[in-house]
């Protein structure tokens, strides 16, 4: 099982912050998936802990009153030298429906000539891909996918918008991801998925977990709008399935 050399740090009075090497690599997601599923199952239970995952690190969240950060420190080093699981740690994965239609992708055409790509081209490439979840954050349900192919590579829009319409597919870097919500944001957009990634009112909010794989596909407009009906009146049945950590 892989060892890395880690950081534990005090983040505030409640809670730790463990570090990894400072780089976007599957091999270090798998062993924080892997610590994190140990600590869940034998030491930091997930009623009193909160356990904050993203690209290089772990961030630990106790539910109920400060920590001791010195002895906590010295048990999560030790807990880490000998981390154990039974098996593999499952991860979910999924295929999310994407309509690249030019109503929805406002910036397909201009991101196409930019990377000197035909929009079909451009489109075959990002539901080819299979890419992986390394963060969920700046808005509830947000998705950092990495994975995205070196040929999709763009920068960010010069100049954001004010508003991004709910479930707008969008490209930043070398990551592609889904805006959850209506909001600000300035990654260039190329289509639109008619699934919702966070819901408030359900016991868990957002189905997509770090470490998750995700795959595109494309979608007409008409499909778009009868899935669009499907998920408000809850028959929309999400496709599924499981890997190996």
């Amino acid at each position: 099982m892989s060892t890395y050399s880690i950081t534990i740090k005090a983040f505030g009075e409640y809670a730790v912050l463990i570090e990894w090497p400072n780089k976007v690599s599957e091999d270090i997601l798998k062993d924080i998936l892997i610590f994190n599923q140990f600590l869940e199952e034998n030491y930091l239970k997930k009623e009193n802990w909160e356990h904050v995952l993203a690209y290089n690190s772990l961030t630990l969240v106790h539910r109920k009153g400060a920590v001791v950060f010195k002895s906590l420190k010295k048990q999560l080093i030790d807990w880490y030298a000998n981390k154990t699981i039974e098996g593999e740690v499952q991860r979910s994965f999924w295929r999310l429906p994407v309509c690249y239609d030019s109503s929805f992708g406002i910036d397909l055409e201009e991101v196409s000539n930019q990377l000197e790509l035909s929009v079909s081209d451009l489109i075959t490439l990002h539901t080819k891909s299979i890419y992986t979840v390394y963060g969920i954050g700046f808005l509830p349900g947000f998705t950092y996918l990495g994975g995205l192919p070196s040929t999709l590579e763009t920068r960010r829009r010069q100049e954001p918008r004010l508003k991004v319409e709910k479930g707008a597919v969008g490209l930043a870097g070398k990551q592609t991801g889904i805006y959850p919500q209506e909001s600000p944001g300035g990654w260039n957009i190329i289509g639109n998925c008619p699934v919702p990634l966070f819901d408030a009112q359900k016991d868990t909010p957002c189905f997509l977990s770090v470490g998750d794989k995700i795959q595109f596909y494309a979608i007409s407009k008409a499909k778009y709008d009868l899935l669009k009906i499907e998920t408000e009146v809850g028959v929309f049945k999400l496709e599924k399935g499981k890997i190996d950590a």
